[in-house]
């Protein structure tokens, strides 16, 4: 990370599940729905002997439930207050936001269309790059189009590749994350914001990260970032390390 310039729309890049969300919606689903082997499952992908994609494909296999109790556990996942506030940062900044999830597309579009959230007019500039999952039944089928040629970790998307690929103009990338999955994007980012295992990951990797609780913290970061560039923010704030 060398950028000292004040810089102009930069492209924001946000993980889902634990980072939008207070809980893994998948998780969520695997401790309601499936067959307690999804934690065998689970483990193997931790251990690094499975890559994500392998991962959800066999734990997904596991879940028997209806569309009408996947949407009422899904309507019960909280979502970070800062979020709106996060979206409405970027707007006015012109920073485009896409969120790259190794979780599901149904998931997340049943979460972010709550009425309650009001984020009405945002979802309209906001991209989702995700997994496919769609109901046979009480069977859940998925798939992983990002990209369809696979990925060299086995992940079930491939975030740096995406992340590569909507950023043609070769804008400074931001990535915001919380997890194991999440590794590869930040070791693919410019300026990374972390909490959760994915913050102990930089710290083990000495990839310079912001420590973050709440993406409230983040838009508050983003008129910094825009003002003094890179090194000043990750030197400025208490969180900041390495």
């Amino acid at each position: 990370m060398t950028t000292t310039a004040p810089l102009e729309r930069p492209i924001f890049f946000l993980d889902f599940d634990g980072t939008i969300t207070g809980r893994d919606a998948v998780d969520a689903i695997l401790d309601a729905y499936a067959d307690r082997r999804w934690l065998d499952v689970e483990e193997q992908w931790r251990a690094g002997r499975i890559g994500s994609r392998a991962c959800l494909r066999a734990q997904m296999a596991l879940v028997r439930a209806s569309r009408y109790e996947l949407n009422e556990l899904l309507d019960s996942v909280e979502v970070d207050e800062g979020f709106a506030l996060l979206l409405d940062t970027c707007a006015a900044a012109g920073v485009p936001v896409y969120v790259v999830s190794d979780g599901f597309d149904y998931c997340i579009r049943r979460i972010l269309a709550r009425p309650s959230l009001r984020l009405g007019p945002r979802l309209e500039r906001l991209r989702v790059i995700a997994s496919h999952l769609e109901p046979e039944g009480r069977r859940w089928r998925t798939g992983f189009p990002n990209p369809r040629r696979g990925c060299v970790h086995g992940c079930a998307t491939c975030k740096p590749s995406v992340m590569a690929a909507l950023n043609g103009g070769g804008r400074l990338s931001v990535f915001v994350g919380d997890g194991l999955s999440d590794r590869y994007a930040a070791e693919a980012a410019d300026l990374v914001f972390a909490k959760g295992t994915l913050a102990a990951h930089c710290r083990e990797r000495g990839i310079e990260h912001v420590r973050y609780e709440g993406l409230a913290e983040v838009a508050a970061y983003l008129d910094e970032l825009l003002r003094w560039g890179v090194p000043e923010v990750v030197r400025t704030f208490s969180h900041a390390d390495v």
